[in-house]
């Protein structure tokens, strides 16, 4: 599916658009059924969103005071189950795609991570299972949001079906 994203903005003191196209959507190879599509993201407070420009995002995590604003697709837990399923290769794609946001996931408990951000998440499509570092699990349906404060979580998908979530993220605020 290809999202549209139409950004505005202000020129000689006249809203605008400056930006009207589809967004590039990442399939991930060694997950049939991950994709990660990263619409917009801030590497600090907005200073002069006037004058809005295309933005390249080096990193999935935000730095602090940035944000981030993406869909991802969550395939069902079967993808990885199967014989053909290579983790090792999975794991270099993610360093690859995702950069310091793989750093974050361990590699002893699969899909589990701690992000320094405050999420917001949106259940669109699907139902997703969020499971937190004491083996709570929380089953999720469409409409259902998130509120994600630094804490260790993955996500799961025991259904048959993908599930699909918008999120924010906001980096934390510097200490001090």
């Amino acid at each position: 599916m290809s999202i549209r994203r139409v950004v505005t903005g202000v020129r000689e003191g006249k809203a605008v658009i400056v930006q009207d196209g589809p967004v590039e959507t990442y399939g991930f190879e060694t997950i049939p059924g991950a994709t990660q599509t990263n619409f917009w993201g801030t590497d600090g407070p907005p200073e002069n969103v006037g004058a809005s420009k295309e933005i390249q995002i080096d990193s999935i995590l935000p730095p602090a005071l940035g944000s981030r604003f993406m869909i991802i697709d969550i395939p069902p837990d079967s993808a990885a189950q199967t014989a053909e399923f290579d983790p090792i290769a999975a794991a270099q794609e993610y360093k690859t795609a995702l950069g310091d946001f793989a750093d974050c996931f361990e590699p002893d408990a699969p899909g589990m991570h701690t992000t320094p951000t405050l999420d917001y998440g949106f259940v669109i499509s699907g139902t997703p299972v969020l499971e937190l570092d004491d083996g709570q699990a929380v089953a999720l349906n469409p409409g259902d949001v998130v509120v994600q404060c630094r804490t260790r979580h993955a996500w799961r998908n025991p259904s048959s079906e993908p599930a699909k979530m918008l999120f924010v993220l906001l980096g934390e605020k510097p200490d001090g």
